[in-house]
């Protein structure tokens, strides 16, 4: 694993971690070698999967459904 267990940060900690790494992941994708990707892909799949445990009933906007989406206008 690569940085710390996300389970072992508090969560104001564990929000800096995804803030950090969305931030980033545009230009991993677009300049990181193929392992900083797959490495990248990873932490943000662990990090995003300790939010989710902690989070289960998170606030979904009804726009960020498929439903909500089918449901926009079309410009």
């Amino acid at each position: 694993m690569t940085g710390v267990d996300p389970g072992r940060l508090d969560d104001q900690q564990l929000m800096r971690e995804l803030e950090t790494i969305h931030r980033t992941r545009h230009d991993t994708l677009l300049y990181g070698s193929n392992d900083a990707l797959r490495t990248h892909n990873e932490r943000m799949a662990q990090l995003e999967g300790e939010y989710l445990r902690r989070n289960p009933a998170r606030f979904v906007a009804a726009g960020r459904t498929r439903d909500g989406a089918r449901e926009r206008p079309v410009p």
